[in-house]
């Protein structure tokens, strides 16, 4: 049986883990969960902790705390890899990159008169900050980059458009994605979804 918070509550935790569960209580003052008298006592009691049991007390009783207190998994090995890939390519047709592959510091997709979906949600990362460049002529384009991702989008629209929705803050230790590049009489969709986490134990294949 390996290690993990679920059967070694008594683990020690690490800088990250306090962070990721301090992100889970101000996400919490957010949405008016707790108080910030409630936030600053448990941001205390996190920064304070030294093991998986310290922090279920602080953060039991609010949603999302699974996936955020699950160890590493949010940002799983997702730093590091050798790539295989660098181009996405659509000419009067369609092309798809998902999966378990490795992202690499500069991704080029092209769709022409075609479409392209772009998964990263799975995907590991050679490095912490990859630059997708993005290009659709008289074609449509689908960006899905992981939920605790920071991204920015800078792809403009040139009688086609551009959706932002995928744009945002990232948590600690996530990947960071920018995007650029040109929809011409095309789009370019950006979105963020959860990944589809492999059973415990399986590593992201090299791609």
């Amino acid at each position: 049986m390996s290690d993990s918070p679920d059967n070694r509550p008594d683990l020690r935790i690490s800088d990250t883990d306090r962070d990721r569960a301090a992100e889970v209580l101000r996400e919490a003052h957010a949405q008016g969960r707790i108080t910030v008298d409630e936030l600053d006592e448990r941001l205390t009691s996190v920064y304070n902790a030294r093991t998986f049991a310290d922090l279920v007390p602080v953060t039991r009783d609010l949603p999302a705390t699974q996936d955020a207190m699950a160890g590493a998994a949010p940002v799983r090995r997702r730093i590091g890899g050798t790539p295989r890939f660098k181009l996405s390519l659509a000419i009067l047709g369609g092309a798809s990159r998902d999966g378990q592959w490795v992202v690499p510091p500069e991704y080029t997709a092209v769709a022409t008169l075609g479409g392209i979906k772009l998964d990263m949600r799975d995907a590991s990362f050679a490095e912490a900050e990859t630059v997708i460049k993005a290009v659709a002529v008289m074609g449509g384009m689908e960006i899905t980059v992981p939920e605790d991702a920071e991204v920015e989008v800078g792809a403009f629209g040139v009688m086609g458009g551009v959706d932002h929705g995928g744009e945002g803050p990232g948590a600690p230790g996530a990947p960071r994605i920018r995007i650029t590049g040109v929809a011409v009489m095309g789009g370019i969709e950006v979105k963020r979804a959860p990944a589809r986490r492999p059973s415990q134990g399986e590593l992201p294949s090299p791609g």
